[in-house]
């Protein structure tokens, strides 16, 4: 089992999981982080860090297309370890529907 991010994590990007992470398995895209699976050891402490309730255990059903996206670009995307500010409309984009196809991007964030 691995944790994955979904994307209830798109345009809101908290970073709370990051502070928390004890490997440091978060990889920053402009729009949203991703976890690497390979590097993730399962602890959990940071699903319950998410404002957003972005991060799954990848045992959920529905999640193979999440535990693609977040393989795929952990190791294209910069290592992220320290939290940093939120996007300033994050609030707005809580819970909003239809994120990946609205705003998902494949560019990378800024990294630590």
């Amino acid at each position: 089992m691995t944790y994955v991010v979904t994307d209830a994590c798109i345009k809101c990007k908290y970073m709370d999981c990051v502070e928390v992470c004890p490997v440091d398995c978060f990889y920053e895209g402009e729009v949203m982080l991703v976890i690497n699976p390979n590097e993730c050891i399962d602890c959990g402490v940071c699903e319950p860090e998410c404002p957003a309730e972005a991060i799954l255990p990848d045992t959920e059903s529905g999640l193979e297309r999440w535990l693609e996206l977040n393989t795929s670009f952990s190791t294209e995307w910069p290592n992220i370890t320290r939290k940093k500010d939120s996007p300033a409309d994050a609030d707005d984009h809580k819970g909003e529907e239809g994120k990946y196809e609205k705003f998902f991007t494949p560019d990378p964030g800024e990294g630590d």
